[in-house]
């Protein structure tokens, strides 16, 4: 039994009084207290610089900012007072600032959220630094850049090794010779000598068979290794764009291989010998080729596919290539040389 209900229920009112005092008062806190000093407007709110509500339009937004640069811009501006320049200056950028937030439609959320969020200080600063430190272009454009870049130089280094390796053929006797008989057969250099003014001097009759010389030797010579002839499928970017084929190629010759040899149990041809050959030797594919015809077919009359007996054969080398050094005078020299004078020993010389 409540012996003091007037007072019990002048007490409630009392607290429910205050409680709506206190939330009316929160709820009428300014808006600055969301902001935070260095991003964005600072202590101001943007939409109030530029005179707007937080539901204007892009549109409303780019108006209000040229009507305030007009009258604020520091060309325009006629201060009334001194000192009211450094003034319409900081006003000038505040209005820019302004303007840049609000103008982009991420930047804009980021800062709607911060309004509407004041608590989450380091979630406000990271989305801000983040768009700021951001790189302005696309990665992916920098990266396809890079590669066409990389891919650019690659050829035109190719190609100079290239050049290099047929200047160098030309001068040697031997494909010289062989590639002036081609030129004669074909009648490239068998021509009748050229009368009045289409007569040309020594110089250039010469420059022109050089140049005969050097397109027969491009044509017939088959050149291997890193001077081979350029190819722009064997460039950075080439091989990044065709990546998905050749995997899927191999994908499927691995398929085919485990299927044929592994399940059903073919013979191998010759083809397929000459690849595990190859293999063992632990030799690229141009190295291979650039073997001549009898060598490979030794390796296919020793049975060299057979992993017991490229082993043997490779201890074979080996052994060889061990007795071929202990005969090679300038081998001796050398180990003579390490023997007496070489790192190691300390000797004095006699004046």
């Amino acid at each position: 039994m409540d012996l003091f209900p007037e007072r019990s229920r002048g007490g409630v009112g009392a607290c429910l009084w205050r409680l709506t005092v206190l939330l009316l008062s929160v709820s009428s806190l300014p808006t600055a207290t969301a902001l935070l000093e260095g991003l964005y407007c600072g202590t101001e709110v943007c939409y109030d610089v530029l005179g707007v509500t937080r539901e204007a339009s892009k549109a409303e937004i780019a108006r209000a900012y040229r009507q305030l640069a007009r009258r604020y811009h520091p060309d325009r501006y006629r201060p009334e007072e001194p000192g009211e320049e450094e003034t319409a200056h900081n006003k000038f950028l505040l209005i820019a600032t302004a303007y840049e937030t609000l103008k982009d439609e991420d930047t804009r959320r980021d800062y709607d959220y911060m309004l509407d969020h004041p608590e989450e200080y380091y979630q406000h600063y990271y989305a801000y630094y983040r768009r700021r430190l951001a790189p302005k272009v696309d990665v992916r454009i920098v990266i396809l850049v890079t590669i066409c870049a990389i891919s650019a130089v690659q050829y035109v280094s190719w190609c100079s090794s290239y050049n290099k390796a047929i200047n160098y053929l030309v001068t040697v006797p031997k494909y010289r010779i062989q590639a002036t008989e081609i030129a004669k057969q074909q009648g490239l250099l068998n021509r009748t000598k050229e009368k009045g003014k289409n007569r040309r001097s020594k110089e250039e009759i010469r420059e022109q068979e050089e140049e005969v010389i050097r397109d027969i030797i491009k044509n017939k010579i088959d050149i291997k290794g890193g001077y081979q002839k350029p190819s722009l499928s064997d460039i950075l970017l080439c091989q990044i764009v065709l990546f998905p084929y050749h995997l899927s190629s191999y994908v499927a010759w691995y398929v085919c291989w485990v299927y044929r040899f592994t399940i059903c149990r073919e013979e191998y041809g010759e083809e397929e010998k000459l690849y595990l050959i190859r293999r063992y030797m632990k030799m690229s594919q141009a190295q291979f080729d650039s073997l001549e015809e009898n060598t490979k077919q030794t390796f296919l009359e020793k049975r060299l596919w057979i992993k017991e007996n490229y082993e043997v054969y490779r201890k074979e080398r080996e052994e060889e290539m061990k007795a071929k050094l202990a005969t090679d005078p300038k081998m001796k020299r050398y180990r003579r040389w390490m023997k007496n004078e070489g790192p190691g020993r300390l000797t004095f010389i006699d004046e």
